[in-house]
């Protein structure tokens, strides 16, 4: 493996901005572990087209402690020479039911902030305890939202699981600077994105989502970004010089 292989892990990577991501990374001599339900045959193709490594693990982030493990485990095995840097996106999440919290799923609530926030800490853990010792340039860029720092109604689970996100990468932030090399935390809130997510929010009864219209006129507008776009300037923030200076920020901020 060519000691210019970039590594990345990235979780949602079957579609949306995780997709995009994904094509994205898939440059000669990267190396990119993708995590999600399901894989996509397309991913494979670019990689043998690109002349870069692909493992794609299909687990369902509501577990995530099995997929942590597997990745502790993977990394384990890894000789860090083999690599320039290593980079975990934390982009997985998902928007349950949209109504009130008093007419919400107990079940439904659980796998949101399972998936939203409880795997994306799980992951970091297992990323930065399994790589502690790497003197390379670590990375962990979470997905967040703008609705993990502004509220909104029928939407609590998600909210609650951005924001959670955003907090955890500060304390994160703050035990990695102790450390010698230590990694490079940043919750970045990557803009409104035309995706599934947007479909779903604009499918939902206007009755029991007060936003309803503003998000329909974010599509009528055209004020919707490509995910292709989106994904390109979450990256190019990944590569700024002062990274993780800032544990929580906006790609509008650019």
């Amino acid at each position: 493996m060519p000691h210019h292989s970039h590594l990345h892990i990235l979780t949602g990577a079957s579609r949306g901005l995780g997709l995009a991501l994904a094509r994205q990374l898939l440059r000669s001599g990267n190396t990119v572990i993708c995590i999600a339900r399901s894989a996509n045959a397309e991913l494979d193709a670019q990689a043998r087209t690109a002349g870069a490594t692909i493992e794609q693990w299909q687990h369902d982030l509501a577990q995530g402690e099995r997929a942590a493990q597997r990745l502790a485990t993977w990394l384990a095995a890894q000789d860090p020479a083999n690599f320039a840097s290593a980079t975990l996106i934390n982009n997985a999440g998902l928007i349950p039911r949209i109504a009130p919290l008093s007419g919400s799923d107990c079940a439904d609530l659980a796998r949101a902030l399972r998936v939203g926030l409880e795997a994306p800490m799980q992951l970091t853990a297992a990323f930065l305890g399994a790589t502690d010792a790497w003197t390379l340039p670590r990375k962990v860029l979470n997905v967040s939202s703008g609705l993990g720092r502004r509220a909104m109604a029928s939407q609590a689970a998600y909210c609650a699981a951005k924001a959670g996100m955003d907090h955890f990468s500060r304390c994160v932030a703050l035990d990695e600077a102790l450390k010698p090399h230590g990694a490079k935390i940043c919750a970045l809130a990557p803009g409104v994105i035309d995706t599934g997510m947007q479909e779903q929010l604009r499918s939902a009864m206007p009755e029991a989502f007060p936003d309803h219209q503003n998000f329909t006129r974010l599509q009528t507008e055209g004020r919707l970004a490509a995910p292709a776009d989106a994904a390109a300037r979450v990256l190019a923030w990944l590569e700024r010089a002062d990274f993780g200076a800032q544990p929580v920020a906006d790609v509008r901020d650019a």
